[in-house]
């Protein structure tokens, strides 16, 4: 069985930023495995731009910003890349179990692990909603690479349930594509994807946004021919007597994205509430020893440049680790959510004696103006950052000092205090 320093489930950014990082810190042999018959992942279909601004200081499209991602571990004799490789299992003392066209079924260890799967979307199952089982009926990802990487259009009147960032984004691309995008309803009294792209893609067309909306039925038994329209209350419960109907020929679906963690669930590893990713420390590693996770398989990000940033953390530390090069953990800090911050990643601190800088990511649970995120230890405020505006639909960051987290003791409060 061959021994790599690192290796990394998932070639997408996250595993290609982790595998660069890594190389950057010192390991010799690195192993990326990816499923896809090309690296890049999910962004080769994302043609639009807007990506790269924070980590590439570079307005670049999806494809652009996976070919810098590409770049990177391209002629390094230390990164070798296998692609249309399934990993079917990773086991607690880091073997790794695949399969490809060419090798068969293989074995190979890593000194460490680094698990960047990504997420997929919510299908229709997964809400329920009533009706025949007609053709028309899309995730918005899959009609986005029908349209962008096959040239295929799913439909020519189009209601899209659900305003994450790709159904906002394909509401625009169909519109382009000369389709008629007739309303998008949020079940939720704000909307789920970031506010650039409210603007551009449905304020700059004119498309209507129904908030506290949601589809009670799908019309149509062969093909389908509308949907029915109602209003709910403050419990996402349809109020009666609100229903109406919209015509249409598909439906695209944008109603959230789940961590793919299938792999991690049969490690062993920890997940964590609410994200539904691997419970992780501010060096990224999971609950197992040597096991690290990064990207949207940890929560899933509104921006693919901060998967590259938390990747690059994982990939350190994991080079970090496989040399014995990580500094000894004195104290154990666990991370409390209270008064409105619904997620952290880190959800736990593992510190050296002299501390380390740390950065949190967390999403609020509710739209809020002008409020303060406040970390503190035995009540005393240790850090805290003025926010004009804060959204679930956006990720906020903090960064903690060295000197700060020196001091911290047993357990940390993040939360927000209206100003």
């Amino acid at each position: 069985m061959e021994t790599y320093d690192v290796v990394i489930v998932g070639g997408g950014p996250g595993g290609l930023s982790a595998a660069y990082s890594a190389y950057r810190n010192g390991a010799k042999k690195i192993l990326v495995l990816e499923r896809d018959r090309e690296l890049g992942g999910i962004l080769q279909q994302c043609i639009h731009n807007g990506f790269g601004l924070h980590h590439f200081h570079a307005e670049l499209t999806g494809p652009g910003y996976a070919g810098r991602c590409i770049d990177l571990v391209k002629d390094k004799p230390e990164i070798e890349t296998m692609t249309d490789t399934m990993v079917l299992d990773v086991s607690q003392d880091k073997v790794v179990t695949a399969v490809n066209p060419q090798q068969g079924l293989f074995t190979v260890r890593g000194r460490t692990v680094i698990l960047t799967m990504g997420c997929r979307e919510r299908t229709r199952g997964a809400i329920r909603t009533a009706g025949e089982r007609p053709a028309g009926v899309f995730t918005a990802g899959a009609a986005q690479r029908m349209v962008n990487m096959e040239g295929y259009l799913p439909g020519k009147k189009i209601v899209i349930l659900g305003s994450g960032d790709i159904g906002l984004i394909m509401a625009r691309r169909m519109t382009l594509e000369g389709c008629k995008v007739q309303a998008v309803c949020e079940i939720c009294p704000y909307s789920n994807g970031l506010t650039r792209n409210m603007v551009q893609c449905l304020y700059d067309f004119d498309i209507p946004l129904y908030l506290s909306h949601t589809i009670l039925k799908i019309k149509g038994r062969d093909r389908v021919e509308g949907v029915t329209v109602a209003k709910v209350d403050a419990r996402m419960r349809p109020i009666p007597g609100t229903e109406f109907d919209i015509d249409c020929d598909t439906l695209l679906l944008s109603v959230g994205l789940i961590p793919e963690n299938e792999l991690s669930r049969a490690a062993g590893v920890e997940i964590a509430p609410f994200t539904n990713g691997p419970k992780v420390d501010q060096h990224r590693q999971t609950s197992l020893p040597g096991i690290y996770a990064a990207g949207n398989v940890v929560h899933v990000h509104d921006l693919v440049d901060f998967v590259s940033d938390e990747a690059d953390i994982a990939g350190k530390f994991a080079a970090l680790d496989a040399q014995g090069r990580l500094e000894p953990v004195v104290s154990t800090v666990a991370v409390k959510l209270v008064d409105g911050v619904r997620t952290c990643v880190p959800q736990v601190l593992h510190l050296p004696r002299e501390g380390e800088a740390t950065r949190l990511f967390m999403r609020v649970g509710a739209p809020a103006r002008k409020v303060t995120l406040e970390v503190k230890c035995g009540g005393e405020v240790l850090v805290k950052r003025l926010f004009p505006v804060v959204k679930p639909s956006e990720m906020i960051t903090l960064d903690i000092p060295a000197d700060k987290t020196a001091v911290m003791k047993d357990e940390i409060t993040v939360g927000l205090k209206a100003d």
